[in-house]
């Protein structure tokens, strides 16, 4: 058994023309920043696309399955919202400079929950850039200076990326996505955002857009790390870990030869993320279905053993 959702676009103020292509598919939107490939955010869950439950929302789903669907762990943690938001995002301009809370920071502030994410970078721009952690030390105040100076930019580390760079983003580290960047994004289910600086944009109505400087001062983690970005060996048919922590734990494959995937032992649902190519699944069962590149696909918690062959690449995440 397995789900694929039709994908939520989110047509934003610096959104590109990446996205449609990459998923094939048509749309009016003129600036898709985001695809919003698998959601539980309340007012914004992804609907099941094809099948029996086709028409069916994802946190209905996990409220009729339960464990079956997310395991049994994740149930007992996170109840009927499933855990996890997957997106695409398309930066034709640079994204505001923000950060998220963690959770007990967020729960301080009245929020349900923060946000911790990850990014993994696809074909951008040659000179696409990112901003991600501060780059020297800065107190409260002297973060508020900056911001009120226009000057927050200068405390933060800025990286040129290319394909296949991956940036892990606890919560409470400043960060921002950069003109040019393309990109898949794994993050709690979570639209909790604090927006530190937007480079003196306005919305469509020609208001300035909200920042919210005391929430974000409270939220940041003000210790400076000498490098942010994920280092890992790329490695050809097997699994490749980019990122363990106790929201997900996310891995990478680049496969031309056939590979076999066990999750017996595993008490999670899995996703699996096309990056390019295709690949056809098939599980212990027999039924095939394709991954392709754009298309996002949630196997539930019950899954076994499947096989996957043909020349594709794809991001594997989990909750357990």
């Amino acid at each position: 058994m397995y789900y694929k959702f039709t994908s939520i676009l989110k047509n934003t103020i610096w959104g590109g023309t990446k996205i449609a292509p990459f998923k094939n598919i048509q749309t009016s939107l003129r600036k898709v920043g985001e695809s919003w490939e698998i959601s539980g955010v309340p007012g914004n869950e992804t609907i099941v696309s094809g099948g029996p439950d086709a028409g069916r929302n994802l946190n209905d789903l996990v409220a009729e399955q339960k464990e079956a669907l997310v395991g049994k762990a994740n149930y007992e943690r996170f109840g009927n919202e499933f855990p996890l938001l997957i997106k695409f995002i398309d930066a034709r301009d640079d994204l505001s400079i923000q950060v998220h809370p963690t959770d007990e920071i967020a729960h301080r502030q009245g929020r349900e929950r923060g946000k911790t994410e990850m990014w993994y970078l696809m074909p951008s721009e040659p000179e696409a850039t990112l901003l991600c952690g501060l780059k020297k030390h800065i107190t409260p105040d002297e973060y508020k200076r900056m911001v009120s100076e226009k000057t927050i930019v200068d405390a933060i580390a800025r990286y040129r990326v290319h394909e296949g760079d991956c940036f892990f983003l606890p919560a409470g580290r400043i960060h921002a996505i950069g003109s040019g960047c393309f990109l898949a994004e794994i993050q709690q289910t979570s639209d909790v955002t604090y927006r530190i600086y937007d480079f003196d944009r306005h919305d469509d109505l020609g208001r300035p857009r909200e920042l919210h400087t005391e929430l974000a001062a409270e939220s940041i983690n003000y210790d400076v790390l000498p490098d942010y970005q994920t280092h890992y060996t790329p490695a050809k048919n097997q699994r490749v870990q980019l990122v363990e922590c106790p929201y997900f734990t996310t891995s990478v494959y680049d496969l031309d030869q056939p590979i076999n995937l066990d999750y017996t032992a595993l008490d999670s649902f899995v996703i699996l993320i096309g990056l390019s190519g295709a690949g056809i699944v098939t599980e212990a069962h027999g039924t095939r279905f394709v991954l392709r590149a754009g298309e996002t696909i949630l196997l539930p918690a019950t899954t076994g053993r499947l096989s996957v062959e043909g020349t594709v690449k794809f991001l594997e995440t989990y909750v357990g």
